[in-house]
């Protein structure tokens, strides 16, 4: 067994000075075929620690529905950190940010009008303390002193920008002690005066998050810490993007200079990220300081292993920084292959709204619910109303549209509201039949004051100066899809619907599905949901992971909202993240 500790200049490990060498990879974002890959991998650029937060909404989708197996196992993930040799930093949160839905923080708990976020607020701690018991059951048996990998744990994240509550920190720091938390805490904030006096707790080892003017900021946090070990608890070497913006890039030789500059200065450093990774499915993120912007299903975030996870001239240029100051791996890893290419047909399939009532059950309501009122947590609600009225009149919804709406009457397409835009209102130009409002969550925000906001309609919808009544709402299984006959055989028709193809391959392969000539919508590979695509960019390809794959016959199924310019499954030799520059 191993001791380690937080000493009076340097973390130390079995009473010797130590300098961790961390590299961010979320085993949530990776598919567990590959965790051993990506870790490996981090070993040999040189680092000597993975740090990972967890995320409270994937773990507990619904409350008291706990899950840890599969592409969630934390302990298989923490148990091939150590099968590499390396130690492992845990970040439990319980509000991550990390660009993912509603910051980690799961949308169930927000249904309680009473419950106070990140804040000594009992029903709030409630929830928090029985989610981190989970978590530490898990951690503490691999914990260093138990003789695994985990040699650091924090408590909350960059709490510092949001709030001040100390009894809440304290409380968080009580129930991970109580839990068997043995090793050394820490907390992270930026490095501002402000920040860290809000954000830190006595007893805690206090860490900071910068990515440039290293020096200032080591200086800043050595004045606020004076004793014990400085740390760059995120490193930030890069960025994530959203949609309708540019792919963020930065130069890696300045990244490397920053790094050099870190730990020339005594300091440790976990990198944010090494590796992003994706994010499949519906749990990407999004920010609203003005305009509501989703994040990508890519989460490359221009780290050194790219996101399908071969390294970058960034991972060259931080390998020969860390060699200066520590021993590295004499072994590399293998250049990038060359992806599978081809083109195969894409076929209509039939309707969403003719496959919809075999994806959910619906229910009547007198006004419009919002996706919470459903117990919906993401995805897409079907809502329809009848018309009766006729003539020319203006659709209004009453607040906002969270956060995109496809308008029909009598199935066919009338508009488009998108939150992004600040729409609320179109013209019907004709106010009979029946009217159908598909909408889209396309990521719960994950910072600031509008983490926990409700999906939907909000503010109900009027016709004109008269609010609609007698809704039908269908929230909309999207795992059920791969269950469900979509062949059709007619042509491609307007408004939302479904197509497929398929391809061969020799043996299975990590593969770039192209999607610039298709609208918006979803797209799975072999039932396996990878995620969000949009003509807006700037991602170009979606990452289709080589264990997703198979020898032989793989089926593509796509959800398109709006229109495919051609119908083809078009797969690239390497992936295609847009244009760097707006």
């Amino acid at each position: 067994m191993s001791r380690f500790a937080i000493g009076t200049t340097d973390f130390e490990l079995d009473g010797r000075p130590h300098r961790i060498l961390a590299g961010a990879l979320h085993y949530f974002r990776v598919h567990p075929d590959l965790w051993a890959d990506r870790i490996r991998k981090a070993r040999l650029m040189g680092l000597n620690a993975i740090e990972t937060y967890v995320a409270w909404n994937a773990h507990e989708p619904r409350r008291g529905e706990w899950r840890a197996d599969g592409d969630l196992d934390l302990g298989r993930f923490l148990d091939l950190v150590a099968a590499e040799g390396m130690h492992a930093i845990v970040r439990p949160g319980p509000y991550i940010c990390a660009e993912w839905d509603n910051g980690g923080l799961p949308a169930w708990l927000f249904r309680d009008p009473d419950v106070g976020v990140r804040r000594s607020e009992p029903h709030y701690l409630g929830a928090v303390s029985g989610y981190l018991r989970h978590v530490y059951e898990i951690v503490a048996p691999r914990q260093i002193d138990a003789g695994g990998p985990v040699i650091l744990v924090q408590i909350e994240n960059e709490y510092g920008a949001y709030g001040s509550d100390k009894a809440y920190l304290a409380e968080l720091v009580r129930v991970t002690r109580e839990s068997g938390i043995s090793v050394p805490l820490t907390t992270i904030d930026q490095p501002t005066p402000q920040m860290l006096a809000d954000g830190s707790l006595p007893g805690v080892h206090l860490t900071g998050s910068f990515g440039s003017r290293t020096p200032e900021r080591l200086a800043t946090l050595r004045a606020f810490q004076p004793a014990g070990p400085l740390m760059c608890m995120e490193f930030w070497c890069g960025w994530f993007d959203d949609w309708g913006s540019h792919h963020h890039t930065t130069d890696a030789e300045a990244s490397a200079a920053e790094l050099d500059a870190l730990l020339a200065a005594g300091g440790s450093v976990n990198i944010y990220m090494f590796h992003g990774g994706t994010n499949f499915g519906l749990t990407n993120g999004a920010n609203d300081k003005g305009r509501y912007a989703p994040i990508t299903t890519t989460y490359d975030y221009d780290a050194p292993l790219d996101e399908s996870g071969h390294p970058t001239a960034k991972y060259w240029a931080f390998r020969e920084v860390i060699a200066r100051h520590a021993d590295v791996p004499d072994e590399v890893p293998a250049p990038r292959p060359v992806a599978p290419t081809l083109v195969a047909p894409l076929e209509p399939g039939r309707s969403l709204l003719d496959v919809a009532p075999e994806l959910g059950s619906a229910s009547a309501h007198e006004f419009v619910p919002t996706f919470d009122a459903l117990a919906h947590d993401r995805g897409i609600v079907v809502f329809s109303t009848r018309l009766e009225r006729g003539g020319v009149g203006t659709l209004t919804v009453g607040e906002q549209v969270r956060d995109r709406a496809w308008v029909l009457l009598d199935g066919k397409p009338i508009g488009v509201l998108a939150r992004d835009a600040h729409e609320r209102a179109m013209v019907l130009p004709d106010a009979r039949g029946e009217l159908t409002i598909v909408v889209e969550d396309q990521g719960r925000v994950n910072y600031g004051t509008r983490i926990g906001e409700h999906k939907g309609l909000i503010g109900g919808v009027r016709l004109d100066d008269v609010e609609l009544t007698q809704w039908t709402a269908r929230p909309l299984d999207l795992e059920r899809v791969p269950e469900v006959d979509l062949a059709n055989g007619a042509d491609f028709a307007a408004g939302p619907l479904f197509a497929s193809g398929s391809f061969e391959l020799d043996e299975p392969a990590d593969l770039y599905l192209d999607t610039l000539a298709w609208g918006k919508g979803l797209a799975w590979v072999n039932g396996f949901l990878l995620g969000r695509y949009w003509r807006r960019g700037p991602q170009r390809t979606l990452l289709v992971p080589g264990p997703v794959t198979c020898a032989g016959r793989n089926e593509v199924v796509v959800l398109e909202f709006e229109a495919i310019a051609d119908p083809v499954v078009r797969l690239l030799g390497a992936p295609e993240l847009g244009h760097t520059e707006i």
